[in-house]
């Protein structure tokens, strides 16, 4: 199912969403990165449909198609994703999340009931602001560092520096990737050579600006801003997958988010990147089945 469908909130906003897989199967509900879209399922494709899952990947409010929304919150969002389980008739579901899609993964964690939700991964996720403002400042990259003081502290230049990845992404695709590949180690940059994954990248990165900038501004801003849940206090099985040269999100973020979360089961892939999210997908998302006994 290449096509995109829509669900409606329980405030009759629209949820744009597109499944990949087996629409018989298990559903898990994938939390696209940042700068991405509801396309992302793309690159999850083979591996979904491998191990028999149901996986859609739905964009945020204000991203893609999907409606905007005044007020953003963790558990408003996972609100969303308990009602979009209900609209696909799923009492049972699980989560996935990659890069800025990892604390929505764990906002699902921390907010939905385990018995419906059966299954929880964040990977490279962008744990910035797990215990504090921009906690994670002086770990993370030249760029998300710069975002991280411009969301906190002068909001219009966060804007200007979204609107500028925004533009890049849509109109110089090139430039776009070339830029990316250059702060990627080796194992990223071969996985984004092939010309298949590049492709979906690029569409996914585009198609998040479909409305404008201010979706992912929004979607980014909660991240950099101290958490409203506790991850300290998540004791359901969460699964944290991490590339050890991850040279966009730094392993040892990840690494402190896993230590002090009593639920958390660390998968560290030794010289693997941010791209450890399609990388090991069939390892991901085997588990995940497994745990949705598919």
């Amino acid at each position: 199912m290449t096509s995109t469908r829509a669900v409606a909130a329980r405030d009759g906003r629209t949820l744009a969403y597109l499944e990949v897989g087996d629409p018989r199967g298990p559903l898990v509900i994938h939390n696209h990165g940042g700068p991405s879209s509801r396309l992302e399922a793309h690159l999850f494709a083979r591996s979904a449909a491998k191990y028999r899952l149901r996986l859609i990947c739905v964009d945020r409010p204000g991203i893609g198609q999907s409606s905007r929304q005044k007020s953003r919150s963790y558990s408003g969002w996972a609100d969303d994703l308990v009602a979009i389980a209900d609209a696909l008739g799923h009492r049972e579901f699980g989560v996935t999340g990659w890069s800025e899609g990892g604390p929505w993964a764990l906002a699902a964690a921390a907010y939905i009931d385990p018995r419906r939700l059966r299954h929880v991964s964040s990977i490279a996720g962008g744990s910035y602001g797990t215990f504090g403002h921009n906690w994670a400042a002086d770990q993370l990259s030249k760029a998300d560092a710069l975002g991280g003081y411009l969301a906190l502290r002068f909001r219009p230049g966060f804007h200007l520096m979204y609107a500028a990845l925004g533009l890049t992404a849509k109109r110089f695709r090139r430039s776009y990737v070339e830029q990316l590949r250059k702060a990627l180690n080796d194992y990223d940059r071969g996985i984004l050579l092939r010309p298949d994954v590049e492709a979906a990248f690029c569409d996914a990165s585009a198609e998040c600006f479909a409305q404008g900038s201010d979706g992912l501004v929004r979607d980014s801003e909660l991240l950099y801003r101290r958490w409203a849940f506790d991850v300290t206090t998540i004791e359901r099985p969460v699964h944290m997958w991490q590339g050890t040269d991850d040279r966009l999100v730094a392993a040892s973020i990840n690494r402190m988010v896993a230590d002090r979360m009593p639920g958390a089961v660390w998968h560290p892939v030794e010289g693997a990147g941010h791209f450890v999210a399609i990388g090991s997908g069939d390892d991901v998302l085997a588990i995940a089945a497994a745990e949705l006994g598919a």
